[in-house]
């Protein structure tokens, strides 16, 4: 061959390299430029949606710059065997039974709870894909409220991004607390709460309060204020409760070292009872002594003229009875603490949640709880039996006695005690 025309072929050769360098430097630069306008239009839209990324040519880009196949606009969508396995099944298929189990609720009662949440859940598409639809939302974090189970088991459970359980249970969490909290949680027909605790054996009580410790993991500051008497990292729920054990008023947020007389008395609870304005005024005549609306509560509270709390040290016959009537009607609260955990199981585990955030997923698991007693949802058997098997992780604090005390609420509680003893020599 002649020297020219080797020499011919090599720059043709050359040429066609630079061609082709050229074409994958335009094809990679219009790569980048999709996929940075693509993370905008996300990080506005839809945030914690898993992005699928590539980190240079592919063999199908390859393909496609030497004109070898169409180029084809990259879907978004995965996992739609896990997303078949929502829309066909669960939606379709399952039954009450299934639904309670593992939504703690039956359907009927989650498609209402989406309707009353839809003002706060509503989303718009984005060109990268179809924005999940309120029953999804809701249901992901119905699941991960109601088992221990990892973000990443759930993401794989319903075909989404293990970011996406994330952004959906403080969505929905903060939509519980937003439009719910203060139309469930709340008095009620006080009357009703009365008359039922006196059925129950204690006159003109208006609800129990007591306090529990929710695990979480150690914030990064302060970590110290979080750490409860039994060494663990916590925070605070304390709730008052009606006779049915739905709670009636909420306080979360307080870091596990703070004893609950403390919180009790910073709450808002605290200062309405002090003004006498929670409770319509309604009292009774004990004895010779005057008796307003009471709350009961263990040696951990102070005992007021609106507290009745059991007595400590050496006790009589009079006493226990006091104290055994007290603590029958006591217990409901106790139960509602169980209830709670029993259904919404991510409450017995630590939380990896910022403190922030935290109390917000608890309230919410407060409203969850008087929906499901409001709507007559079965507790079924066993939930308790593993509610307890994972709460015996995280045992509960004792709380030291409170010994302060007023003398009215002194002659409250020794009416009461003669009134009970009384009743008790008449039967």
């Amino acid at each position: 061959m002649e020297t020219s025309a080797i020499i011919a072929d090599v720059l043709s050769v050359a040429n066609n390299s630079r061609l082709i360098a050229h074409l994958f430097q335009t094809l990679l630069q219009r790569n980048r430029e999709r996929r940075q306008r693509n993370l905008r239009e996300y990080l506005d839209f839809e945030r914690g949606i898993d992005l699928l990324q590539s980190t240079g040519p592919r063999t199908l880009e390859i393909m496609v710059a030497m004109g070898h196949v169409d180029p084809v606009e990259r879907r978004c969508w995965a996992r739609e065997t896990s997303t078949d396995w929502w829309d066909r099944i669960v939606l379709q298929v399952w039954d009450e039974s299934q639904w309670l189990r593992n939504f703690r609720m039956r359907k009927c009662t989650f498609m209402e709870l989406c309707e009353l949440l839809s003002p706060a859940l509503k989303r718009q598409d984005t060109r990268m894909r179809a924005a999940l639809t309120i029953q999804k939302r809701v249901a992901i974090a119905l699941w991960k409220l109601a088992t221990p189970d990892s973000y990443r088991s759930v993401a794989n459970q319903f075909g989404v991004g293990k970011s996406t359980v994330g952004v959906a249970v403080m969505q929905v969490a903060r939509a519980i607390v937003d439009l719910l909290l203060h139309k469930v949680v709340t008095l009620g027909d006080v009357q009703a709460i009365i008359d039922g605790f006196a059925a129950m054996g204690f006159p003109n009580c208006g609800g129990a309060i007591d306090g529990t410790h929710i695990p979480i993991l150690g914030p990064e500051h302060q970590g110290g204020q979080y750490i409860n008497r039994k060494g663990y990292f916590s925070m605070v729920l304390q709730a008052l409760v009606d006779h049915k054990g739905r709670f009636t008023n909420i306080n979360v947020g307080w870091p596990g070292k703070v004893h609950d007389a403390r919180v009790f008395k910073n709450s808002g609870l605290f200062r309405r009872l002090q003004q006498g304005v929670y409770f319509p005024d309604h009292k009774i005549t004990v004895g010779e002594v005057e008796m307003p609306t009471v709350i009961l509560g263990d040696p951990a509270y102070p005992l007021m003229p609106w507290l009745m709390k059991p007595y400590t040290g050496a006790l009589d016959t009079e006493k226990e009875l006091f104290n055994y009537r007290l603590s029958k009607c006591r217990m409901v609260v106790e139960c509602a603490f169980g209830r709670l955990k029993a259904r919404w199981r991510s409450l017995l585990t630590r939380s990896d949640l910022s403190p922030k955030n935290i109390p917000i997923v608890i309230a919410a698991c407060c409203v969850l709880h008087n929906l499901c007693e409001i709507k007559g949802e079965t507790f079924m058997q066993g939930w308790e039996v593993e509610a307890n098997r994972l709460a015996a992780d995280y045992a509960q604090p004792d709380t030291r006695a409170i010994r302060r005390s007023q003398r009215e609420a002194v002659r409250i509680r020794e009416a009461l005690k003669a009134r009970f003893q009384t009743e008790r020599v008449n039967h």
